[in-house]
């Protein structure tokens, strides 16, 4: 029950997605034993219906308030920072996400369209991060997802991303292609998501 407790300390503290490691060096215990304890408890908290659950994001652990509990706590005038999507930053996102680690030439190549204000503001929102540089001619940046675009988006990894079929992937090709087309040279609409 100690490391439960130091495991909820350590959580609640950081308030940050915490690795298995780090989990596992601050309670002195083994990566697998640590794995089973952390789950173990997210499943109890789960069902208990806390005012808190304990969620995986990529082999790290977070903290977080349930969504439940939204209401309550704008009632308390705890007014999160909720970043707004367009539909030009949506697709930027999709795009990173399913490719990753993908440089902005290659962005925007898929897109068709200067992805610059798109991939800075995923990366001011924190969804998106640099990964580092490719292995090519001026070693352009490579970018790819977060913990926090995990947590966002209610995925343990990027691995459970869901999976598009070839022939929706070729429907969505025709239609970017027509919608390319009729908007040349102008921005995605600015349809609105709140995450």
């Amino acid at each position: 029950m100690r490391i439960e407790s130091a495991i909820e300390a350590i959580l609640f503290t950081t308030g940050r997605a915490v690795t298995l490691r780090e989990l596992s060096e601050a309670c002195g215990t083994g990566e697998d034993e640590m794995r089973e304890t952390v789950r173990a408890m997210a499943e109890r908290w789960n069902s208990e219906e806390r005012g808190t659950n304990i969620i995986e994001l990529d082999d790290a652990w977070q903290m977080c308030s349930r969504k439940e509990y939204f209401r309550e706590l704008i009632a308390l005038e705890i007014h999160p920072v909720k970043p707004r999507l367009t539909d030009a930053l949506l697709e930027t996102l999709s795009v990173i996400a399913y490719k990753q680690p993908v440089t902005k030439a290659e962005i925007e190549h898929i897109r068709g369209v200067n992805s610059d204000h798109a991939v800075n503001r995923l990366v001011e929102y924190h969804l998106v991060d640099e990964l580092g540089r490719a292995k090519q001619p001026g070693r352009p940046i490579l970018f790819g997802t977060t913990r926090e675009f995990l947590r966002v988006f209610g995925v343990t990894s990027k691995e459970t991303l869901p999976k598009i079929s070839p022939v929706r992937l070729e429907d969505f090709r025709e239609e970017a292609e027509s919608e390319a087309g009729e908007q040349e040279g102008t921005e995605v609409g600015e349809t609105k998501v709140d995450i």
